[in-house]
């Protein structure tokens, strides 16, 4: 069970990289909105990556959960948009997601 929710977690990484890939622009567009180089997309894309593998090797689930769980509060900001619903909606989810993920990197914590 626990192998499968990570992958879960995980797909929601390959998804954001895999948005990335193939509309740039569209977090691009988000990023400068906020004042920020667009070009940063593709960093965050690596880290989309490296966080989803990082969920499923054993041996690097729990700093790859927190630093997951981070990544979703930090990224929830760019979604902050009280006038629209749908940009809300995502900020939300990012919170609930990093609260699975701390309970995965609970789970996970070295000994």
């Amino acid at each position: 069970m626990d192998l499968f929710g990570r992958s879960l977690l995980a797909l929601l990484f390959v998804a954001g990289a895999v948005q990335k890939v193939l509309a740039p622009e569209v977090a691009g567009g988000l990023l400068e909105g906020l004042g920020a180089p667009g070009w940063l997309v593709w960093p965050a894309l690596a880290v989309n990556l490296g966080l989803a593998v990082g969920l499923l090797v054993p041996r690097t689930v729990w700093l790859a959960a927190l630093a997951a769980a981070s990544y979703c509060a930090v990224t929830s900001l760019f979604h902050l948009q009280p006038q629209d619903g749908w940009q809300m909606s995502i900020f939300v989810k990012n919170w609930a997601i990093a609260g699975g993920l701390l309970v995965v990197a609970a789970a996970h914590k070295p000994a």
